[in-house]
């Protein structure tokens, strides 16, 4: 990687080993930090519209399941019930004081299971498609993430969405992973096998814009810190700022196909046990068009601080990582070839 021009893993003197165990490790230690920000994130999205004053209904948002009563008529007021948040930090708190503090951390496992095998199959293909189509492209070289982060974004998605949809719904509500698997077969049995791969299309929506955007402000970003501070490769404070920023930037974009995918995937299991209508379309766009007419346009933005506190260290922590391992091996498989020359010597 030099300032002119960083390269990708690819181009790097690192094994494929070395390389998972880099993006391993980022995996890892981002899903630790980040978790109780995407629990908080989920429990914000997944609340529902506010019912007319004085009316008593079960209010189910996840979180709960109870008897509730409008305190007054304002549709931008909450209830007083137990459990219900008004922001970031009451969702922190509430959580902690009714649940425990180990609540923040519910679906760290399936995190962990997905994020591992996610990641090490993101970054090896970003970095080997990047490598590809900077060859390819020619002059248009610079636009190479664009295309390389979409199609890896694609394919990961694909093969992890069940995992997503698994992980969402420990999240969003307190129960077991024997509640958790019996709520997925009857929903396979309902719905069939494609039932895993609820919210897929918003997911997609959300994921593949995000990676591109992500990939080409993160290159550029990178290159040009390396130039104003005339650094030959991406220090680690370098990689650490282009990647909150351009998750920020990212983040921000994309956050109304982020709350579609988090409520079509809460909603597994809910229409079976309501015995609800199917009659009404869960499409992307048709989800969004409910959102906007029971909650006005900012619904679209829910748990939009939550979310970009999140991604932005999320993606500073993982992509700083990443490259720290990479450059760590790139070095240590260096000396190890100049040792092996001097001892032949």
């Amino acid at each position: 990687m030099t300032g002119q021009s960083p390269s990708p893993a690819a181009s790097k003197d690192i094994t494929p080993v070395q390389g998972m165990v880099a993006s391993c490790s980022g995996a890892i230690i981002t899903s630790l930090f980040v978790t109780p920000l995407d629990v908080v994130k989920i429990r914000l999205q997944a609340q529902k519209n506010p019912f007319p004053k004085g009316k008593c209904f079960v209010y189910c948002n996840g979180l709960m399941e109870h008897i509730c009563v409008c305190e007054n008529g304002n549709s931008k007021a909450w209830y007083k019930a137990p459990g219900h948040f008004s922001g970031t930090l009451d969702a922190f708190v509430k959580i902690v004081r009714y649940e425990g503090i180990k609540a923040l951390w519910s679906g760290l496992p399936p995190t962990l299971v997905m994020a591992v095998p996610a990641t090490v199959i993101y970054l090896t293909c970003y970095d080997q498609l990047y490598a590809a189509l900077r060859l390819r492209m020619g002059t248009y070289a610079e636009e190479a993430p664009l295309l390389a982060g979409s199609i890896a974004r694609v394919g990961t998605t694909t093969v992890i969405s069940p995992l997503e949809l698994m992980r969402t719904k420990l999240q969003s509500e307190k129960q077991t992973y024997r509640e958790l698997t019996q709520c997925i077969r009857s929903a396979m049995e309902t719905e069939g096998w494609l039932s895993l791969w609820r919210g897929l299309g918003p997911t997609l929506l959300r994921d593949v814009p995000f990676s591109a955007m992500y990939w080409y402000s993160y290159e550029k970003g990178k290159r040009l810190l390396c130039e104003h501070y005339n650094a030959r490769e991406p220090t680690f404070s370098i990689t650490f700022i282009s990647g909150a920023v351009s998750g920020s930037i990212g983040s921000i974009v994309t956050l109304p196909f982020d709350v579609v995918k988090t409520r079509r995937q809460v909603e597994l299991g809910e229409l079976q046990a309501k015995n609800l209508s199917s009659g009404v379309s869960s499409s992307t766009f048709s989800v969004m068009s409910r959102i906007v007419a029971l909650e006005g346009f900012r619904g679209l933005f829910a748990g939009f601080l939550p979310r970009l506190v999140k991604v932005a260290p999320a993606c500073a922590i993982m992509i700083s990582t990443y490259e720290s391992g990479k450059d760590f091996f790139h070095k240590h498989n260096q000396e190890q070839r100049l040792r092996l020359q001097q001892t032949n010597a």
